[in-house]
């Protein structure tokens, strides 16, 4: 038997990992203390899982499919053109758009930060090293990885996030999407898409 394995597998046959034992005492221990208030805590958390997600920047892509004063507007200032939705201003914001010659591609090399009132949680290979340094060596292969094969003569860009700057990746607006309405359109974007590691979906085929 691995005995290192079964240690870490027989929590009195809780299914949480070690990690996620550790946050809850770590929750637990600040909430006994009085540092943080486990109903606002609770508030965070569901905020992230249920309001905001992929959801939120999916829509201000598809504004800027149909919209070309939106577009710019988002290009040159996304705090303030994102306000245009009824969303809260987004300071450290960065809109990049993608281009027939040019796909953008977002990563962040010293930790994990991440636009997540637009794209709600991080998946977790954004946060792991080998996405972190294969991103900037590699760009194409990790790419390839994730199924997304671009023209030989299509260049790469690959932007790094910082605590001052979260980018968006606007895709290009799929070929066949003429006349859909932005409801529709959002739907084809997807998060990997905005974090430049996918395509949006073709319209028609199966999510």
């Amino acid at each position: 038997m691995d005995e290192h394995h079964d240690h870490h597998g027989s929590h009195h046959g809780s299914e949480l990992s070690e990690m996620q034992l550790r946050v809850r005492a770590l929750e637990t221990v600040l909430a006994e203390k009085g540092y943080v208030d486990p109903k606002a805590l609770d508030a965070i958390v569901d905020a992230y899982e249920t309001r905001i997600g992929p959801h939120i920047g999916a829509r201000v892509v598809a504004r800027a499919w149909s919209d070309d004063g939106f577009r710019e507007r988002l290009l040159a200032d996304a705090p303030t053109a994102v306000t245009e939705l009824g969303l809260p201003r987004s300071n450290h914001l960065i809109a990049i758009a993608n281009t027939p010659l040019v796909h953008n591609m977002v990563v962040c090399t010293l930790c994990s930060c991440y636009p997540w009132d637009m794209l709600g949680l991080p998946p977790v290979w954004y946060k792991s090293a080998a996405y972190r340094s294969r991103a900037v060596i590699d760009p194409r292969g990790v790419l390839a990885d994730f199924g997304t094969v671009l023209p030989a003569d299509t260049g790469i860009r690959v932007w790094d996030s910082t605590a001052e700057t979260r980018y968006l990746v606007v895709p290009m607006r799929p070929q066949g999407t003429g006349g859909f309405s932005e409801e529709r359109l959002a739907g084809l974007v997807t998060r990997d898409c905005m974090i430049g590691t996918g395509l949006p979906r073709v319209p028609g085929a199966a999510p």
